[in-house]
């Protein structure tokens, strides 16, 4: 083997199967171990780096201490042995006593605080001998009454709420007379208001639209299960109503998931990375069975190639194994402006499924590959608006419909773009001036200044999902603009396209930019994609064509309308860090020039695109015939443009 193949492309966890209990828990212990270096001397705190977030530095090292406890409390609860476990104990005596340096502070309103809460509260919960009885009596109320004191604090109106769920789990399961059952019911029935119907849940009351990784695997979904398993014998009616929840919605979530293992990025907090795939571990944890096809042996195939895929990605780690900020590399561009150096540790959720013994059906199912009968499908998920497809060996999602309810960083790309991949990502802005600082993969954006600054879509509008097979929506980025898009999903006669249709009218001239899915941009030498033709890596434009092919695969975008005024191809070398996936990316693009008045403005665009297999480099042979077949607009659509007008221009 070429000694340079791995030369700084290996994660420390690489080696590891991670096909059995012992081996996940031994990529648990690589984990927690490095912490101790970073740790203070009382335990209470973990210090892992100097960005900041919106909260103060002590909330921000709570965190640091916390999240590693999803996975240590679950181990131990499972019967494993962890002498560094009783680093968190001393942080727990220190952590909560008013009169050590190390104290983390009384809680307020809406504090950060609350959401580590919800660690602490499940460690009380499920490994109790190990984490509480050590501490006194002392010790122990000064630890009631700092857990307890969120019960009579203002919370966000979101899944925070569930929070304060989990730490009075933990004051119940300890006997601690903190324990607010009355404030515990109250949140559980406010909880329950976010319930749309199956199995889905929205991330805040009504009008809110966000259901991402919130609304499953982060927090809703997977706090549901935890809290039917620890609250069954007390609260037996709502425990199986969120069983029956989670059967219904996991029919729906699998199709976030590829073949490899890999989750489709989507949504905020990425950098929890594992935690996307928590929801099958907790599924186990709370013994539901799934509806077919989703056996024991898909749900454990489910987790554990999700968690595989983690562990040998090298820019996930430091050297010294402590997580990174970013998602398959350190990237402060995608962030929040609550993420931590400790915040990428709610990946520890994922190891949920170490509380169980190697008897129970999770463990004891051999592993099955991702379903065949969910292979090449294509399915329409009415409540996240959401088209998922397979088809063509490229998992993704086509959207329209969603946006954060409050301000978040780099939201318009979070939410507002047109398609998502597991294989390409997403990308996000580095920048506020040129294409290439924006990252504009899957999104029409807009300029009203010559390209100075660009509008790409966030707040949409009139989204639905019309008869099963498209999505439509509109989006009004200026007063006197508007956008009326069609996403339609690949076609059985050219499965590696997606199809999109505009409708612009604007009373100011307009410079538009469509991307294609961004891809790897260095070829095998390890230098830039050059121009080329044919199936050599490289990069190819042409007319109203713009493709680029890698060792990650083949992206490309085509404008399929045939007139004088037709965009032109381009592949843009995006700015460093700007794709999820990868830090060097080029983007196939479409550039058009659109004057104003009162005719509308159609453009329609095929999408291109195939990745590579695991372990194979590049896309399969004969994908140039795939390039050749390009979509056609659905006749009902077809219908709907003819209606509004005579179209100009052959399709």
């Amino acid at each position: 083997m070429n000694s340079m193949s791995t030369f700084a492309q290996t994660s420390p966890f690489a080696s590891n199967p991670l096909q059995t209990k012992d081996e996940l828990s031994k990529l648990l212990v690589g984990l927690l171990d490095p912490l101790a270096a970073h740790t203070s001397p009382g335990g209470a705190r973990i210090h892992l780096g100097y960005t900041a977030t919106h909260y103060d530095e002590a909330a921000a090292q709570l965190e640091g201490f916390s999240r590693p406890i999803w996975g240590l409390a679950s181990f131990l609860a499972g019967g494993g042995e962890y002498e560094g476990h009783k680093r968190w104990v001393e942080g727990f005596k220190n952590g909560t006593n008013p009169e050590s340096d190390e104290f983390w502070g009384h809680m307020r309103n809406k504090d950060q605080r609350m959401v580590e809460c919800s660690a602490i509260g499940f460690a009380i919960a499920v490994a109790k001998d190990k984490l509480w009885d050590p501490l006194s009596d002392k010790e122990k109320k000064r630890f009631e009454d700092w857990l307890g004191g969120m019960n009579d604090k203002d919370m966000p109106n979101t899944n925070w709420l569930w929070f304060r769920v989990f730490a009075n789990l933990g004051l119940s399961r300890a006997g601690s007379p903190r324990f607010d059952a009355k404030r515990m019911k109250a949140d559980m029935d406010h909880l329950d208001t976010f319930y749309i119907g199956d199995g889905w849940s929205r991330d805040g009351p009504e009008g809110v639209v966000q259901l991402d990784y919130y609304s499953s695997s982060f927090a809703i979904q997977y706090a549901q299960l935890v809290y039917s398993k620890l609250a069954k014998a007390e609260d037996p009616e709502r425990c199986e109503e969120y069983r029956n929840r989670a059967r219904k919605f996991a029919l729906d979530f699998v199709h976030y998931f590829d073949e490899e293992g890999r989750a489709i990025p989507f949504g905020r907090s990425l950098t929890y990375r594992f935690a996307m795939s928590s929801f099958w571990g907790a599924v186990a944890f709370a013994d539901v069975d799934l509806p077919a096809p989703l056996t024991w042996g898909v749900i454990k195939g489910l987790q554990l190639r999700n968690i595989r895929y983690w562990a040998k990605q090298p820019g996930a780690y430091y050297p010294d194994g402590t997580l990174t900020i970013g998602y398959c590399y350190p990237n402060q561009s995608m962030t929040e402006n609550y993420n931590s150096p400790g915040s990428p540790y709610w990946c520890c959720k994922s190891f949920i499924a170490l509380a169980l013994p190697e008897t129970h059906p999770f463990w004891a199912a051999a592993e099955e590959p991702y379903p065949t009968v969910l292979r090449g499908t294509i399915k329409a998920l009415s409540h996240p608006l959401h088209i998922t497809t397979n088809v063509g060996g490229h998992t993704y999602l086509l959207s329209s419909g969603q946006q954060c309810s409050y301000p978040v960083k780099q939201s318009a790309a979070k939410y507002g773009k047109l398609a998502y991949s597991s294989a390409f990502g997403y990308s996000v802005p580095v920048g506020n001036g040129t294409l290439e600082e924006l990252g504009g993969d899957n999104t029409l954006a807009l300029s009203d200044d010559n390209g100075e600054t660009w509008k790409c879509r966030r707040d949409t509008r009139e989204a639905r999902i019309e008869n099963g097979k498209w999505l439509r929506s509109m989006w009004y980025p200026w007063k006197d603009v508007e956008v009326e898009t069609w996403l339609v999903p690949p076609h059985p006669d050219s499965p590696l396209w997606h199809l999109r249709v505009h409708r612009i009218k604007t009373g100011r001239p307009l410079t538009s930019a469509e991307g294609g899915f961004a891809l790897y941009g260095q070829g095998k030498n390890g230098r830039a994609l050059e121009p080329t033709t044919g199936e050599a890596f490289g990069t190819f434009e042409q007319g109203g064509l713009g493709r680029a092919a890698s060792q990650a695969g083949v992206s490309g975008i085509a404008d399929l309308v045939v007139s004088s005024n037709g965009r032109s191809g381009r592949v843009i070398r995006t700015d460093a860090n700007s794709n999820l996936m990868v830090a060097r990316a080029v983007l196939p693009t479409l550039m058009g020039e659109h004057e104003h008045g009162t005719a509308n403005i159609w453009l329609v665009t095929g999408v291109f695109a195939i990745p590579s297999i695991e372990d194979e480099i590049g896309a399969r042979e004969g994908w140039t015939k795939e390039w050749e077949k390009r979509p056609s607009v659905p006749k009902e659509i077809q219908d709907v443009i003819e209606a509004l007008e005579n179209f100009d221009g052959a399709v």
